[in-house]
């Protein structure tokens, strides 16, 4: 088994997570190395298993799919969280991405498509379920239009790592991409998202993209 190819699931579903599974075991690249039934379950076990991805519900009995990703997200582990949900309502996609999510999909895409996504974020780019990408800009530009923000303040290496996270570039690949190191890209980050006014790397690249920059390929 390749490295950098190991997946969690937090579901309180377990014909779900069942799916989900076979889905995975269908992909010789890919390893499911564990499952957790809820939220408490699920930090426990992606602190004990450190995977390289977590496929994690939204709406769960008990702790809830935001806490959870808050939590693992302050446990600071180097992993990608994808939301695998069946809300395609604009407050829960927004709160996702703002607590730091690395992608937002709906359960009811279809398998071939659910793996590629898979395959796209631990490849280091973002994901959004396509009829959802309107709805993220949406919800972003509502509040863009009651707070000014403006390109101007960043610096060329700001620019260019902004235009990195439009494509959907985890800094990993901006590191590689712009020859520096991973913890310099991530200061420019924090800088670029605190001049914009922005929580979230992914929703600097929406509102990135919604200015007219680089799309994702």
């Amino acid at each position: 088994m390749s490295e950098g190819n190991r997946i969690l699931i937090i579901d309180d579903h377990p014909l779900f997570r069942k799916g989900v599974s076979q889905l995975i075991a269908m992909a010789p690249h890919l390893e499911l190395v564990g499952e957790a039934s809820n939220g408490e379950e699920g930090v426990v076990k992606a602190k004990e298993l450190d995977p390289d991805l977590i496929l994690l519900d939204l709406h769960m009995t008990g702790m809830g799919g935001i806490e959870t990703l808050k939590a693992i997200r302050d446990a600071g582990l180097d992993c990608r969280v994808v939301i695998l949900t069946v809300s395609d309502h604009a407050d829960d996609l927004v709160a996702a991405i703002r607590t730091g999510a690395d992608g937002y999909l709906l359960k009811d895409m279809e398998p071939e498509d659910l793996l590629a996504a898979i395959d796209e974020t631990l490849n280091g780019r973002t994901v959004i379920g396509e009829r959802l990408n309107g709805l993220l800009a949406r919800a972003i530009r509502e509040e863009a239009s009651a707070k000014q923000r403006d390109t101007a303040t960043l610096t060329d290496r700001e620019r260019e790592i902004l235009n990195a996270l439009a494509q959907g570039l985890s800094n990993k690949l901006i590191a590689r991409s712009l020859d520096i190191t991973e913890s310099t890209v991530k200061v420019h980050v924090k800088n670029l998202l605190k001049k914009l006014g922005l929580r979230s790397r992914l929703e600097a690249a929406v509102w990135a993209v919604g200015r007219g920059m680089k799309k994702p390929v």
